[in-house]
């Protein structure tokens, strides 16, 4: 099939790349809220005292990581959704059960008034975000990088990339300016704030995303759908969706790593950063990936988005011992440049990944494979990572293994986006 490249469609992918930006910078702030407060105040709130904070810590992580197992689920059933339905319908769904989700959080009670349910409910309601970024991150994706004309599906598919970036912009810019009133006020009232604040943006999102057409890839490809999507991504597209799974070790964990699991390394006793540095640093970083995230798509489409991925993750490799042992100096100017350095590089790996994973699949059951190499290594990577280095430094008391997990989640990245294949809309 052959997407027209005249007025209309370059009108349409402009409308399609803003809805993309706009709704995955909320469902993205509404999940960095969650793993800045995470990082910070759930540990005390929603778990009883040991008496060790790193335990606590880890136990917040633990119902972090609850939502990346739920995105793969929410990638099956929203791919389905997507590849039969529309994409339109299912980016409309899973914004609304996110913000849902992600205002129930901020009216829960802690620990010391409802006990154990406090946990129990605080992983339900992480589950149903899971299920909702599960199913937003492909949708966006494709919406973006099917409208763009051929020559430019990098740029575009970057306008859903840059949603990461502007949702962690806001969730730690936000928590930074709560952190101001100190720990206590932050840790018993503050944190449920930026949670209260999501249904605001959701209904911006909503306004947004309702006024976009649908995907006219999508269009011209429904006639040939039958069955269901997931039997045929399964049994059709099983290697490139392990290849793609493989592809997104550092874009999915490796982010994880150097924000959610350095907050709460950064902050530990033994290293003794301040929160509001911290917050800081993560905040400024993402306004800089923000910034760049275009350029460095731009790049992709002029020189080859492979290339400049790849470029990124040797990037990522080289300033992944600086950015932890820089902590330890508690400079602010080096662990700001630090944070920087590694946002900058972390954008290379992860703003053309947009256009590199749609383009490994055939229009036929896209959503639904596109959703699951992406789900499914945020599940594996992203949702273990943080967790694992928690409990690394732990028990090691050194940063090193943490260190080296980055380094060697580079190597499987680059070897497998060389193998990647790519594939146009023109079939």
């Amino acid at each position: 099939m052959t997407v027209k490249t005249d007025t209309h469609s370059l009108r349409r992918a402009r409308r399609a790349g803003l809805a993309a930006f706009v709704g995955t910078t909320i469902e993205w702030y509404d999940f960095y809220i969650y793993a800045t407060a995470a990082s910070l105040v759930f540990g005390t709130v929603f778990f009883p005292a040991t008496g060790d904070r790193l335990t606590g810590v880890a136990a917040a992580f633990a119902t972090y990581a609850v939502g990346f197992f739920a995105r793969p689920l929410g990638g099956i059933v929203f791919g389905h959704v997507g590849d039969r339905v529309g994409r339109k319908t299912a980016l409309v769904v899973t914004l609304t059960m996110m913000g849902a989700a992600t205002f129930l959080v901020g009216c829960l009670p802690g620990y010391a008034q409802i006990g154990t349910w406090a946990p129990i409910l605080l992983v339900v309601l992480r589950f149903v975000q899971g299920l909702a970024v599960g199913g937003e991150w492909g949708g966006a994706v494709l919406m973006a990088v099917e409208h763009a004309p051929p020559d430019k599906k990098t740029f575009y598919g970057a306008f859903a990339q840059a949603g990461n970036p502007a949702g962690a912009l806001l969730a730690t810019g936000l928590f930074s300016l709560l952190s101001i009133g100190g720990t206590e006020w932050l840790t018993t009232w503050g944190w449920r704030i930026p949670f209260f604040a999501s249904v605001l943006l959701i209904g911006v999102g909503l306004i947004v995303r309702l006024k976009v057409e649908e995907s006219p890839v999508f269009e011209e490809a429904a006639a040939e759908e039958s069955g269901a999507p997931i039997l045929y991504a399964v049994r059709t597209n099983w290697k490139p969706i392990l290849l793609g799974i493989c592809v997104l070790p550092v874009a999915v964990g490796g982010y994880y790593l150097v924000t959610t699991f350095a907050t709460a390394y950064a902050t530990d006793p033994a290293v003794g950063v301040s929160e509001s540095l911290v917050l800081n640093a993560l905040t400024i970083a993402a306004f800089v990936e923000l910034v760049v995230s275009f350029g460095a798509a731009w790049l992709g489409d002029r020189f080859g988005r492979v290339r400049v991925v790849v470029i990124g993750l040797v990037g990522v490799a080289v300033l992944a011992a600086p950015q932890f042992l820089v902590l330890s100096t508690k400079n602010a100017a080096l662990i700001i440049a630090a944070f920087v350095a590694m946002r900058l590089a972390m954008t290379a790996t992860y703003s053309p990944i947009a256009a590199i994973l749609s383009q490994m699949f055939r229009p036929r059951a896209r959503y639904t494979s596109i959703s699951l190499s992406y789900q499914l290594a945020g599940a594996l990577f992203g949702g273990l990572s943080p967790l694992v280095s928690t409990l690394l430094f732990q028990a090691t008391g050194s940063v090193w293994p943490a260190i080296g997990l980055l380094i060697g989640m580079c190597v499987l990245s680059i070897a497998c986006v060389l193998a990647a294949p790519q594939h146009t809309d023109d079939v």
